[in-house]
């Protein structure tokens, strides 16, 4: 019996691709390579023309056209919204006279979460799904091709094919069997644990918090939240990354894998945090506020995911990219990690020693951090 014929090819979108067969693939566990949240970027204009952002998803079908494996995957004209930076690595080779854009990034747009990049019916399809990136790249003369917040089980296929591994710190909650917060507090430092209640009774004071999801998320949630969204955008990046529609069609498609934290001043909404669901872990992404009130963005972001990650019997909260000042809250470090190819020999040999010395630092400055969490000595080597 002969092996099937398989075909690497690249697409115009992920709306190209039939969102069962996609999902069957990866995107039931983790919400930002599900055909939902992808495509509600592309609807949305979110990505696409105009934002740097141009969907070229690579897929590999067999000869009855079946969807394979597939990596969700943009052709980038800058380095904005990835949260794994290569500004640096851009301004040398356009100085030693190369061209670093376009590059091709293998991600979830604007979202620091891991999750698999590598969406696959069998492991073995790996190497020839990495390979047609490579080949992408090749033919379309892109200096290099990045995948960013690899699950960790998933980095072994792209040093095996020959990537360049990379790391980087973020601040995870870890759920170990907590029955509630306050169990949670318990395995804290006693100041620990009074700071943190201190700050909750701080921040809650004459407001009432309200978690909302699927159905109960109507469009004037959604046009609170962008007041939020628009605030915190303009602050940190200059503009915001997704547009108002994008709020409005991830409620449609996949309001269920969505917890909407908003804080309420009597019938006003003044603060906002924005939280997806995945198999075993709750994501936070996007907050803002129209007030400024002593903790709040603490305990929207940080305490009440924890109070929903228990209460769903999830096993981490994933608070996005940087912000040491997480470990103090019983956020902990972990190390993430990205992958790169990059095309010009010199450049890659070039990279690959500024990687070697960066990893050993990220993993001098988890060890660091590590020693200093908020847990009791006998609870933090649980």
């Amino acid at each position: 019996m002969s092996s099937p014929e398989l075909t690497v090819r690249i697409a115009s979108s992920v709306g190209a691709f039939d969102a069962a067969d996609w999902n069957a693939l990866g995107g039931n566990d983790n919400p930002f390579v599900s055909h939902e949240f992808l495509t509600a970027m592309e609807d949305s204009g979110s990505v696409g023309p105009g934002t740097g952002w141009e969907p070229a998803p690579i897929a590999i079908t067999d000869d009855a056209g079946r969807l394979l494996a597939a990596m969700p995957s943009y052709a980038k004209g800058h380095s904005q919204g990835e949260y794994v930076f290569d500004h640096s690595w851009a301004d040398a080779w356009h100085r030693a006279g190369g061209r670093y854009y376009p590059k091709l990034q293998i991600a979830a747009p604007f979202t620091p979460a891991t999750g698999p990049r590598l969406l696959l019916s069998d492991e073995g399809l790996a190497p020839h799904l990495l390979k047609g990136a490579e080949a992408v790249c090749l033919q379309n003369k892109l200096s290099s091709a990045h995948a960013t917040f690899i699950d960790p089980a998933q980095l072994p296929l792209f040093e095996e094919a020959g990537w360049m591994p990379r790391a980087d710190i973020q601040f995870h909650w870890f759920n170990r069997g907590y029955a509630s917060f306050e169990d949670f507090l318990g395995a804290l430092s006693s100041r620990k644990r009074k700071d943190l209640r201190k700050e909750r009774a701080a921040a809650v004071e004459g407001l009432t918090i309200r978690h909302l999801t699927g159905r109960d998320i109507g469009e004037e949630h959604w046009d609170a939240f962008w007041v939020f969204y628009q605030d915190t955008g303009a602050r940190k990046w200059g503009s915001p990354y997704l547009t108002r529609e994008a709020f409005s069609l991830l409620g449609e498609r996949m309001g269920d894998r969505i917890v909407l934290i908003l804080a309420y001043d009597r019938a006003e909404a003044i603060a906002g945090a924005l939280n997806f669901v995945g198999k075993d872990a709750l994501y936070g992404r996007y907050w803002g506020c129209t007030r400024e009130v002593r903790f709040l963005h603490f305990e929207l972001c940080y305490y009440q995911a924890i109070d929903a990650a228990i209460a769903r019997g999830l096993a981490r909260v994933e608070a996005g990219a940087q912000g040491g000042h997480k470990l103090a809250r019983g956020y902990e470090p972990v190390q993430t990690w990205s992958a790169h190819w990059i095309a010009d020999p010199g450049f890659r040999a070039a990279v690959a020693d500024f990687l070697e010395r960066e990893r050993a630092g990220v993993a001098s400055d988890q060890l660091y951090l590590g020693g200093r969490t908020p847990f009791r000595k006998d609870q933090a080597a649980r």
